[in-house]
């Protein structure tokens, strides 16, 4: 296998990671797959936890809600302070450990990461502390975001907020729910833009719980708007529409998030192999990286092959995010590294369950549950279809009206 060398600033602290991974995550993963809906109260401490080392520095992204791109130093083209690259290193060990329980911590969701990805200074500083879910998908569409029905109108100091999620992680655990929904149905992509929406508020509600085929220590939520009024200082970011920068301003939030998803495909991956080569070991095959693998056992050959896909998934995923932290576009790459992931951590969570055999279909291992777990990744955030059509555009100079 190839060993890429954790850069020295990120060592000691993605040992922790792997810690708390083995320590609080895998050793509460069994408990929450089978008590669904449960809330995991041993995440609280731990979320404070991560919160004290954001706060410090310490840990320079700890979690998933430390994404954001900054211009603002000097030195073009320099590392500002990694923390893309600090908190893919850190989701790759914590869904190394459990995937639904990171997806379940306090402040640490897919809709923190949004915050960080397009909130003015202003915004960020009032909305910390925040827990927010991401509320993107609807009844009517999956992955074309731009289909986005929800309506946001504009009343006086307000925005009256109408439409229907499905799908939303943490939406009934979250305080808040980061909510996309259209300006202006006939301009198009340029139209949409995200709220932070308190749940607090008059006229949002949690509909119903999902049932899940993983993940199930994480809730997912369907969000029922229905004539919400959300401050206007809570639209994220730039409130203008600009019909010329189309669907870009919303496109940073996939950008920065996207290869988030991809590392907890790498790490739900990583555990997974990690365990099969010890039952296989223990079933008294060998895997032997000095022979051709047509010379191997099938066992040993597959798994050859499988490591080989996983390193390719984490070169993508650690790309995507180094480019983030050095202020180049990264579009393109997230798409890839989210495409690749998603699509071979689902193949080789699943491979693994066969090459165990019987263990890898039973309870007694965490195989069968990885494979359930990783099929989600293949899909939220953007199918795999999705990514392709966004790599082919940017590949062939296309935009999303001519090649759909």
């Amino acid at each position: 296998m190839i060993n890429l060398e954790t850069p020295r600033k990120f060592r000691a602290f993605v040992q922790q990671a792997n810690q708390v991974a083995d320590n609080f995550l895998r050793s509460n993963s069994r408990k929450y797959d089978l008590a669904e809906h449960a809330y995991p109260k041993e995440l609280d401490l731990l979320a404070s936890l991560i919160d004290g080392m954001g706060d410090s520095g310490e840990g320079q992204g700890a979690g998933a809600a430390g994404v954001r791109r900054d211009d603002s130093d000097d030195d073009k083209g320099r590392v500002k302070n990694g923390s893309n690259l600090s908190s893919v290193l850190s989701i790759i060990e914590m869904c190394w450990g459990d995937v639904g329980l990171l997806l379940s911590m306090p402040r640490q969701g897919l809709g923190n990461s949004a915050i960080a990805s397009v909130a003015n200074d202003e915004q960020l500083e009032r909305f910390k502390g925040t827990w927010a879910a991401m509320a993107i998908t609807e009844p009517s569409f999956g992955s074309d975001s731009a289909a986005i029905t929800t309506t946001a109108v504009k009343d006086g100091d307000a925005y009256i907020l109408n439409g229907e999620k499905i799908f939303v992680t943490s939406g009934e655990r979250a305080d808040s729910v980061v909510v996309w929904a259209t300006l202006d149905k006939s301009l198009g992509r340029a139209a949409i833009k995200s709220f932070l929406v308190p749940k607090s508020l008059p006229g949002i509600r949690v509909e119903r719980l999902e049932h899940k085929l993983g993940i199930r220590s994480s809730d997912t939520a369907v969000i029922v708007l229905d004539s919400c009024r959300v401050p206007a200082e809570n639209l994220l970011g730039n409130p203008e529409i600009d019909t010329k920068g189309g669907f870009a301003g919303a496109m940073a939030t996939f950008d920065n998030t996207r290869p988030l998803v991809a590392g907890m495909a790498v790490g739900c991956a990583r555990a997974a192999l990690e365990d099969t080569r010890r039952l296989l070991e223990d079933a008294g095959v060998v895997i032997d990286y000095d022979r051709p693998v047509q010379s191997q056992s099938y066992a040993a050959a597959t798994f050859i092959s499988m490591e080989a896909d996983y390193e390719a998934a984490l070169l993508l995923t650690l790309e995507a995010a180094w480019l983030a932290d050095n202020r180049k576009p990264n579009s393109m790459e997230a798409s890839m590294a989210k495409a690749k992931a998603g699509r071979v951590g689902n193949q080789i969570t699943l491979r693994c369950v066969e090459l165990a055999s019987t263990l890898g279909y039973s309870e007694t291992e965490l195989v069968e549950k990885w494979a359930r777990d990783s099929k989600i990744l293949d899909i939220f955030e953007g199918t795999q279809q999705i990514q392709q059509l966004i790599v082919a555009r940017r590949l062939l100079g296309l935009t999303s009206s001519e090649l759909r």
